[in-house]
């Protein structure tokens, strides 16, 4: 099974009722899966395991129960009901998810499923990648502004770490220590070269950004330019 491909639910006991929804399903490059289960099996739904479920109702005061059920997995789902009454007005959109209610005594309602299948699957697809992008935004504010903090923290610590070399040094020099202190200064100096070569690397990269972000503006002004 593709993980990246969507996965739609049939809902029923009826062979024929999946047939004819998997023949008339408008045929893409790559369409859903299509996984069926009794119809008795869907008090059980797992919302993780599908994106869109399609059942049938032998008559409209079984589209309530049915309904609320598909409605509590928080997912979009499509009921086509055989005897549709024109007092069967409530607004399932209000629920937690989208059930729709489709008339399955016109002969077109395989392929009208297919279609609306087909579109609520891609709005599903669209609003996954806006949440993903919100999701990428949110990360990449919060890396850009610890990124300005160490910039702009970089000359402090940097003095700082002057310091403690100097004094690193001074102490190397000083006649008569131990030997376990000429060792400790001698960490001290070497972590502090280590940390000074780091801060030089971060100075490198943002000169590296600063210039990479320059030649894509440049680029960008002489496209417009040369569409114009």
């Amino acid at each position: 099974m593709n993980l990246n491909r969507p996965t739609v639910l049939l809902l029923s006991s009826d062979p024929a009722f999946s047939r004819s929804i998997t023949d008339a399903w408008p045929h893409d490059l790559e369409g859903p899966e299509f996984i069926q289960l009794e119809i008795g099996l869907s008090r059980a739904l797992q919302p993780d395991t599908y994106d869109l479920a399609i059942t049938e109702a032998s008559s409209f005061h079984q589209v309530h129960p049915l309904a609320e059920v598909l409605a509590a997995a928080g997912k979009p789902a499509i009921v086509v009901c055989s005897d549709v009454s024109p007092s069967l007005t409530r607004d399932f959109s209000s629920m937690r998810g989208l059930v729709l209610v489709l008339n399955r005594e016109r002969e077109s309602w395989p392929a009208v499923v297919g279609l609306l299948g087909r579109e609520i699957l891609r709005r599903c697809h669209a609003e996954s990648a806006v949440r993903q992008a919100e999701k990428g935004r949110a990360v990449a504010e919060t890396e850009a502004t610890l990124g300005r903090y160490m910039s702009e923290m970089r000359n402090s610590t940097s003095n700082a770490l002057t310091s403690i070399l100097g004094n690193a040094e001074l102490l190397l020099l000083e006649p008569g220590l131990p030997a376990n202190v000429l060792s400790q200064a001698d960490t001290i100096r070497n972590m502090a070269l280590r940390l000074h070569e780091i801060l030089q690397r971060f100075s490198s990269i943002e000169k590296e950004l600063s210039v990479a972000a320059r030649e894509s503006v440049k680029e960008t002004v002489q496209s417009r330019a040369a569409g114009a």
